[in-house]
This record gives structure tokens, C-alpha cells and sequence, in this order.
């Protein structure tokens, strides 16, 4: 290994942040202070075959410097790569790979906009442009135009996170009593591959701003700490407190604080029949149900379970994408927030099923809340022995680490998702081999999102046969729509799989004036409002040229510019793509150039434009590593073709 490390020092109170992470360093090797340990010391690097299997607390690493300080210096990376024996080119090559990192100084407030789909129907642009007018750099605020802040149902949104010290709860916040069990951001304590836990990191504060106008922005930017409340979360469920519920049920009738009402609500009934079935009978009960996967791939989780617990090396992993970053989608989120004890039931569900003993939940950055609520859930599981070295006294042993992604679309990709919790760039892999092979550290995983794990539960609870019955024959259970954009009640929807978009657009009230319906996200396509009686299933929308992706619904009325949109979208996958291969990292510049000509040409040359957007999104779908190049021309695609949208 190639170590070159400079003469930049770190301050004391990066130092502090890295020590608060990993503790105090044991050799001068280590970056310890010479006067502190025998000259000697520097002969060797003591630990070092240690320190290189922590690499995966890199990532922590950043935030906990990005986090205390909120930037990254160059001494501070040199420290931080000297306690985990990472070359120093490398961990730059990370640190420069998320959004949410900067490695040049800025000041400790950033505010970050969200300026994606929905939020630019809602106004965002007017509300950033007079924020930035009000914000100039002597507020000692940095203002960031951002993707998608997963807050779409209370658009335009922003975001504040301000470096320094943990800051206290309030008692005017209506999440006092997670915080004040599980302080106010950030993530768990590193855990290197299980090796045992070190001190927990310094967090920072945050306040969320949605639905945002400018004065509301300022003022949270400005003081973070006095900002108002977020709304609870059943706020984002128009159908709360429904009866025909499954999924949302208890999210605003139980304490989400609270592992003793979660249980008084039917929670861990799921887990100990699980137990009564072993792993072999509940992997049975899952692909008898047809659960399919609610990311996008709709993959059956039974034959993903099965293929990782047949895997004869060990150990094996239970990884948990919470890194919903396509825009439009909130689902995972609120799960989150108003049910996070469902989420800590279902992984250890998944985990004994396929013989892990160990998962991660991978976390969007820009989640506070769900951050906060994640990690006391654990925690409280982990006291009361629902987490730990015995399991409910059945003698199984699992636990869960948060490790929260830094603002990288790309993470959402299983293998590169992998990447970023080793604590390399978060690049997706060639597969095969497949993650229910080699996938997280090199061995066995398994790998599913928020809705897919908490669908486990309901079919533990009214088993396979029932479950199934639900929905189509080929889609089955209940699904999460997120409904954004141009309707009256916009939030997450859960409706059995076979019920119309038309029906969907019904319950969320859509205005007059529909132009167009965005399905799946920015990775998806357009829909006209005459096609609403597409029905909602993986298949319904196959043939009809589409595709359900992770359930988003966005209307977009006739105030909406349809080419500045696509423009949005253009940008976006320019912006998110990681740069590995050519198709994509080319492919997705060439479009969003060839879509700002076709807005300012007309005609023949127009004409050729579009054609170029064909060759090259044929090009990027067929030749792309993963499926951001391989779904970036879709939407363009869907608008040209149904929309008409140059005509």
C-alpha cells in the first residue's frame, strides 16, 4: 500500500472529531503526539492489518469532520487516513465523490434548496433566488441549489445543517423525546465489520424547511435551532387512520418513540412466528406470498433470500437501502419516522431467514429525522433484547449499524451502495458475481429497501395465502404511491396492486389542466391524462410502455414549462451520474446539450437534435454499467413519443 502523507495538521477540534469515532489513537504511527509516545514508536506501524480492516469507518470519518467543522481540510483527511491507514489520494477520491462533503473551506451553515421536479412546480426557483438575494456571503450561509430532499408532498423544501456541537433538544419540538434519546442528527457509532463499538461521533443541527418561502428559509438558516417543528408524520398520509390500511396503519396511532406501544399494536408478533417457522419456513412464506421488490427491479424477494441463505460462505450480510434519492419518492422516509420500530422487527425477520447476523441500514444524509428515530429504535431494541447476543432468548444473535450515505444518487444502486459502506467511492460493480454471492465485504448479502423488508410483516402476521390475495395475481400486496405535483392532497398512498392511476389521481385530487403524469421518477416515463386507466402493477405499466419504478406519481398541470422540466431531469443525471463508464458519464452530458439547443432552435435543426437524443440514449441504455445510464433517456423519451414535447 502506497502511503503518502503531507505536513498538513490537523486543528484539535478535528482531531476530537475523528477520536470521538475511532478513540484515541494508539502510536505515533497513528498521528499521536510524538512527546506522548516512544520515539521508537514511528519504526513501526502497530495495528496496521487492524486498521486496514476499519477501512469501512471511512465514510463515518468524513461526517464526523464534515459534521464538527463542515468542511473537510486537508490536515484533517491526513489524520483521518493515518487512524485507518487509508492512502490519503484515495480517501480525497471519496471525500470529492458526495455532495454533502466539501474538502474547500465554507461556512458552517449550509442551506440547501431543493430545485428538482417538484419543487420547481411549487416555486423553488423564486423562492432560491430571493433566499440567495437575502443569504449573500456575509450571512455566513452557504446557499446550494440541491437534487430532490425527498420532501415532496410539502414542496419547495429546504434543508439547514449547521456544524458545531450537539445541540440540545427543545421541548417545542414534537420529536423531544427521540431526541432526547438519540441526540439530534447524525449516525451511530462506527462498528468495523462488528469489531466493537467506539465513542459516538459530535452531530449537527439541523431544521427542515417545507413547504418553504423565502422569509421561512432565512430565518432557518439563520437559527436553526428556533425553527418551527416538522410536521408529524402522518401528516404525509392522507388516508391515516383508514381501516383498510396495512403497511400505514400505526403511523399516527402509535408513539414512534415508544417500542412498548409498537408492541401493544401488534409489533414482534411477526418476528416470534418467525421463530416458530425457522429460516427455511419463512423464506417459504415470502415466496409463496410473491412478494416482488418495491425499488424498481421487482425482483422476487423469496428467490433473493433463498439464493443468499443456501451460500455456503459466511459470514453472511443483511444490507437495508434506505437511500431513496429518485425524486419524487418520500415513502421510505416516512416509514421511517412514523414506524421505526416495523423497520428494526423486519431486518431482523431478513436476517435470521437468510443466516446474517449483522445489517446495515444505508440512510439518505439529507433524513435528520428519520436518522434520529432510526437510531433510538435500535437502540431501545438493543436494550430490551429484541437486538443483540439473543434474540428474544432464541439464542439468535444480529444488530443493526446506521450508516448514512452523503448525497449520492448512485448509492441507491445495490453494488455501489456496497462500495460506499466499505468506505471506497460509491462506483456500482460488474456483476456477476451477484451481492447473494459476493457482495458487501465479499460475501453473501442480501439487499432490499424500506417497503419491500416492511412487507414481511404482514405476511408473517396473516400469512402467505392472504397476503396473496391481495392485488393482482403477478403484483401482490399492497403498494406506496408517492403523489406529488399538481393535486390537492399530495403524500404517500397505499392501495392494493391493480387499482387504476386514475383511481390514484382521484383520491389525491388532481387540478384541472393535467398535461402529463411522471411515473417511477426522473428514471421513469411520461404518461398522457387520457392514459389513466393504466392499471398500477409491475405489468399493467410494462405493456403499456411504462414502468411503476419505486411508485412515484407526479401531475404536472399546463403552468408547468414541459422542456424545462426535461431540462431538470437532464441535469440531474448529468449531476448524479459517478463518471465510471463512458456511455453514461458522456451520454448524459450530450443530452442535456442537446435539449438546451432544441429550446433555442427550431426546425430542421431541432429535428436533429432529437435524433441525436435517440442515438444517444440507445447508447447509454445499452452499454451502461448500471441503471442510471441505463433509465436517464426514458423520461426524455416518453415526452418526445406521447407528449409531443418539441412538436
Amino acid at each position: 500500500m502506497d502511503l503518502h502523507f503531507g505536513d498538513s495538521k490537523p486543528t484539535d477540534e478535528e482531531r476530537a472529531a475523528v477520536d470521538a469515532l475511532l478513540g484515541p489513537p494508539e502510536s505515533s504511527w497513528e498521528g499521536a503526539a510524538r512527546d506522548e509516545m516512544r520515539a521508537a514508536d514511528l519504526r513501526w506501524a502497530r495495528g496496521g492489518r487492524e486498521a486496514r480492516d476499519r477501512r469501512d469507518l471511512l465514510l463515518p470519518g468524513l461526517h464526523a469532520l464534515n459534521d464538527r467543522v463542515g468542511w473537510i481540510s486537508e490536515g484533517a483527511l491526513d489524520y483521518l487516513c493515518r487512524r485507518l491507514t487509508v492512502p490519503p489520494a484515495e480517501a480525497y477520491g471519496v471525500a470529492t465523490f458526495y455532495a454533502m462533503f466539501s474538502v474547500r473551506p465554507r461556512p458552517a451553515t449550509v442551506l440547501h434548496v431543493c430545485t428538482d421536479l417538484a419543487c420547481t412546480a411549487a416555486g423553488a426557483t423564486e423562492v432560491c433566488a430571493g433566499v440567495e438575494a437575502r443569504l449573500g456571503p456575509e450571512s455566513g450561509v452557504r446557499v446550494e441549489r440541491s437534487p430532490c430532499l425527498g420532501l415532496c408532498e410539502r414542496a419547495p423544501a429546504a434543508l439547514v445543517i449547521r456544524a458545531g456541537e450537539e445541540i440540545s433538544a427543545r421541548p417545542a419540538l414534537e420529536d423531544e423525546a427521540v431526541q432526547a434519546g438519540g441526540g439530534s442528527g447524525g449516525t451511530a457509532p462506527g462498528v468495523g465489520k462488528g469489531k466493537g463499538r467506539r465513542g459516538r461521533a459530535t452531530m449537527r443541527a439541523t431544521a427542515v424547511c417545507a413547504p418553504a418561502t423565502v422569509d421561512t428559509t432565512v430565518h432557518a438558516a439563520t437559527a436553526p435551532e428556533s425553527a418551527p417543528a416538522e410536521p408529524p408524520p402522518a401528516t404525509a398520509i392522507p388516508q391515516a387512520g383508514a381501516p383498510t390500511l396495512t403497511l400505514l396503519k400505526r403511523i399516527g396511532t402509535v408513539d414512534p418513540a415508544s417500542l412498548d406501544d409498537y408492541r401493544a399494536h401488534g409489533g414482534y408478533t411477526a418476528l416470534r412466528r418467525a421463530f416458530e417457522l425457522g429460516p427455511a419456513g419463512v423464506i417459504r412464506e415470502v415466496t409463496d406470498s410473491g412478494l416482488l421488490g418495491r425499488g424498481g427491479a421487482a425482483f422476487p424477494t423469496g428467490r433473493k433470500w433463498q439464493a443468499t441463505a443456501a451460500q455456503p460462505d459466511h459470514p453472511h450480510y443483511l444490507v437495508c437501502n434506505a437511500d431513496e434519492s429518485e425524486p419524487g419518492t418520500f415513502k421510505d422516509r416516512v416509514l421511517m419516522e412514523g414506524d421505526p420500530y416495523a423497520l428494526v422487527e423486519a431486518m431482523t425477520i431478513a436476517a435470521y431467514a437468510t443466516g446474517a447476523h449483522r445489517g446495515y441500514l444505508y440512510l439518505r444524509g439529507e433524513y435528520p429525522r428519520a436518522t434520529r428515530r432510526m437510531r433510538h429504535a435500535i437502540e431501545q431494541a438493543r436494550a430490551r433484547g429484541l437486538l443483540g447476543d439473543d434474540v428474544l432468548g432464541q439464542g439468535y444473535a444480529f444488530d443493526i449499524e446506521i450508516r448514512r450515505g452523503a448525497g449520492a444518487y448512485i448509492c441507491g444502486e445495490e453494488t455501489a451502495l456496497f462500495n460506499s459502506i466499505e468506505g471506497y467511492r460509491g462506483e456500482p460493480r460488474s456483476k456477476p458475481p451477484f451481492p447473494v454471492e459476493k457482495g458487501l465485504f465479499g460475501k453473501p448479502t442480501v439487499e432490499n429497501n424500506v417497503e419491500t423488508l416492511v412487507n414481511v410483516l404482514p405476511i408473517l402476521t396473516m400469512g402467505a395465502p392472504a397476503y396473496a390475495a391481495i392485488g393482482t395475481g403477478r403484483s401482490t400486496g399492497p403498494k406506496l404511491f408517492c403523489v406529488s405535483g399538481g393535486v390537492a392532497r399530495p403524500g404517500i398512498y397505499e392501495l392494493p396492486f391493480g387499482a387504476t392511476l386514475g383511481e390514484l389521481l382521484d383520491l389525491a385530487g388532481v387540478r384541472d389542466g393535467l398535461r402529463a403524469v411522471l411515473l417511477g421518477g426522473a428514471a421513469g416515463g411520461f404518461v398522457r391524462p387520457d392514459e389513466t386507466d393504466i392499471p398500477l402493477t409491475f405489468e399493467g405499466t410494462r405493456e403499456a410502455g411504462t414502468t411503476l419504478g419505486s411508485g412515484v406519481v407526479m401531475a404536472f398541470d399546463d403552468t408547468v414549462p414541459l422542456p424545462r422540466l426535461l431540462l431538470r431531469i437532464a441535469e440531474f443525471f448529468r449531476d448524479e451520474s459517478c463518471g465510471q463508464c463512458v456511455p453514461c458519464r458522456v451520454g448524459t452530458v450530450r443530452q442535456e446539450e442537446a435539449l438546451h439547443r432544441i429550446v433555442e432552435r427550431t426546425g430542421a435543426a431541432a429535428a436533429d437534435d432529437v435524433a441525436l437524443l435517440r442515438e444517444v440514449g440507445r447508447a447509454m441504455r445499452d452499454a451502461s454499467i448500471c441503471g442510471l445510464g441505463q433509465t436517464a433517456w426514458n423520461a426524455v423519451e416518453s415526452a418526445i413519443d406521447r407528449l409531443g414535447a418539441y412538436e
